[in-house]
């Protein structure tokens, strides 16, 4: 089964090439070969699960070494896959809702012309994801994180006629390589520290290893994942990434791009283990990401923007709970899982909703809409209920033990970072329960555009409704299968060495503090949004609210440290090479011009004057050389 391994990367790169390098003969049939490659590739990962399941607990890794892709000495870089419950775990979830996003993307992009196009941007993504989670090493994960980084490039700015995606797919790309400059200094440092930057003799060595050193590779690897995750302080690419069609928003949030980071952490758990100062910089970045995402989402009106905020937050939990230790990388992996049915479910809904409101984004201008799109509506729903917390549905489950994991921690911390989850908990009810409201409640709010052109807003067709039923069932069900007699906890175990952790408080107490503060949240939203008029214009708000509007000036500090501050700094280290460099170069020169202009008059051809010289130094001679005697 180990030969299969490389076929699971294998069947969406096909179709990467063959789509991209096919021409205009396979529009026809583009989106038909794109989806059933993603398909296979999920077959496959089903039957290595399979495979995988018939063995012992901890023999249930494989591996598959293709060929050798640096070999020199002292350096070895080889093409090599090792797939454990970890990697696993991210390969059903990549090709899983991978595949369902192509089936809905026939139809969303189904009057596209460059639908081919983009199909085969949708299996180069899903490569490079499987290629980064697959890898056995370290310098080969590099290759896919690069890749996923060069696929979002392609697919945000997909509809580059629009200057707003170009410039967002300009930023992501931009953005993300300054996350990448992390993976690449932590990869040098593995390899002068350890010889190797293989998985196996890295993490084996790391105990071995100074703090300082394995500290450093942390810090390096969380900068990596704050890139990738868009954590704080590289979270600014994230809510503009919404410029590409919808289906590539669903495949970044759910099931690639942005769990990237979570893996790397959760995949170096032995080196944050040893660097607890690491460990606790990637608690407190997912703690304030946690809140950060939050407070945005609640003041956007932008209904995919709305669900980019509440992306950066939920990865935030992740982010805490992989800080967490090894009482926290099972839940930040099992809340990533849950997180890819629900917010894929509530995407594609998003999707479905532009669909059918001629692409309107604004949700000022929704209202009522359940009684036109009740699949979407239902489906849009169950993952509302699901990302909330509400009892019995997957994010309860996955978020809840997150929580009790982050009062777990102990002492102060675990108190602030237990009290910072639950009141995410408290704002992610609110504004998703204002997303709900202002979207499918109240009375209809949209108007004719500029061309007098009026919303008919409708029913999706069914290679869109069809996913996002498929994915409503996973925001239902998949946390429960994952608690029952601890599945989950029991698959990953072998890989993360999960410790099971003691709140000072009982579970009962954490679970009914979480329900409580999801009412709350719910309440306050159902108040302001449920039984007020919402205005179609946005009314101007507090001092917080216009700074969530504009990613609490994130873009601005951006500017102002980055762009500003770089620009004055150019200019100034040109003004120093201008006056200094160059004036010491200048000086020189031109020092050294007259003193030769000088020493050039003394050569004048006159053969007295040569006489005159020859006299006077032989008299300097005679004269020091008398002075020498006497002395």
């Amino acid at each position: 089964m180990e030969n299969l391994i490389a076929l699971l990367i294998g069947a969406p790169l096909l179709g990467a090439a063959v789509l991209l390098c096919g021409g205009r003969r396979l529009d026809r049939a583009g989106h038909w070969l794109g989806t059933l490659l993603a398909a296979v590739s999920f077959v496959i990962g089903l039957a290595l699960f399979a495979d995988m399941l018939g063995k012992a607990a901890d023999d249930r890794a494989m591996h598959q070494h293709l060929f050798s892709w640096i070999p020199v000495e002292g350096f070895q870089a080889d093409i090599a896959f090792q797939l454990d419950q970890l990697s696993m775990t991210f390969v059903l979830l990549i090709t899983g809702v991978g595949t369902l996003i192509h089936v809905y993307s026939i139809g969303y992009m189904e009057h596209d012309e460059r639908r081919r196009r983009f199909f085969g941007y949708l299996n180069l993504f899903v490569a490079a994801m499987l290629l980064l989670v697959l890898a056995d090493n370290y310098l080969l994960l590099y290759f896919g994180w690069e890749g996923v980084g060069l696929a979002s490039y392609l697919l945000i700015g997909f509809w580059q006629h629009k200057p707003s995606a170009a410039t967002a797919a300009k930023k992501a790309f931009l953005v993300n390589r300054v996350g990448d400059i992390g993976l690449s200094i932590a990869i040098m440092l593995m390899f002068t520290t350890f010889g190797t930057f293989a998985f196996g003799p890295v993490l084996e060595s790391a105990g071995e290893t100074g703090e300082g050193t394995l500290t450093a590779i942390g810090l390096m690897l969380l900068l990596a994942a704050c890139g990738k995750s868009a954590q704080v302080p590289l979270q600014s690419w994230l809510g503009d990434a919404m410029e590409g069609p919808t289906p590539v928003s669903a495949l970044i949030h759910a099931a690639t791009m942005v769990t990237a980071g979570v893996y790397l952490i959760v995949r170096s758990a032995d080196i944050f283990n040893a660097a607890p100062d690491a460990q606790l910089v990637v608690t407190i970045v997912g703690a304030v990401t946690l809140l950060f995402g939050a407070i945005v989402g609640c003041a956007k009106d932008d209904i995919k923007k709305a669900l980019a905020g509440s992306t950066m937050s939920q990865i935030g939990y992740m982010i805490l709970a992989a800080g967490l230790g090894p009482i926290g990388y099972v839940f930040a992996i099992m809340h990533l899982v849950t997180h890819g049915f629900f917010k894929a479910g509530l995407f594609l809904g998003a999707g479905s909703v532009m669909h059918g409101m001629n692409d309107e984004v604004d949700m000022r201008k929704y209202g009522g809409l359940r009684k036109y799109m009740p699949v979407t509506f239902a489906t849009f729903g169950l993952g509302y209920l699901a990302i909330i917390g509400f009892p019995g549905l997957s994010g309860f489950f996955s978020k809840d033990k997150i929580i009790e994991a982050a009062f777990a921690k102990g002492g102060t911390e675990g108190w602030i970072l237990g009290a910072v989850t639950l009141l995410g908990a408290a704002i992610t009810a609110y504004y998703m329960t204002r997303v709900m409201l202002m979207t499918f409640f109240g009375e209809k709010r949209w108007q004719p555009d500029e061309h007098g052109h009026e919303p008919h807003p409708h029913e999706s067709p069914k290679s869109m409704t069809v996913p996002m039923i498929l994915l409503a069932f996973g925001s239902v069900f998949a946390g429960g299968i994952f608690g029952i007699g601890d599945r989950f906890v029991n698959w990953l175990k072998p890989v993360t060495d999960y410790e099971h952790g003691h709140p000072p408080i009982s579970a009962m107490a954490v679970t009914s503090a979480t329900v409580a503060v999801m009412v709350i949240g719910v309440g306050l939203a159902y108040l302001q949004y449920g039984r007020r008029p919402v205005p179609v214009v946005a009314p101007r708000g507090s001092l917080l609210t216009r700074a969530a509007r504009r990613d609490l000036l994130q873009d601005d500090f951006n500017h102002a440290v980055f762009v500003t501050g770089g620009t004055h700094l150019t200019r100034s280290l040109v003004y120093v090479d201008h006056s200094l460099v160059d004036g010491v170069v200048n000086g020189t020169a031109a020092g050294v011009g007259g003193l030769s202009g000088r020493l050039r008059k003394l050569q004048n051809g006159h053969v007295r004057s040569y006489a005159v010289s020859m006299f006077g130094g032989t008299a300097v001679l005679i004269a020091a050389t008398l002075l020498m005697r006497a002395v």
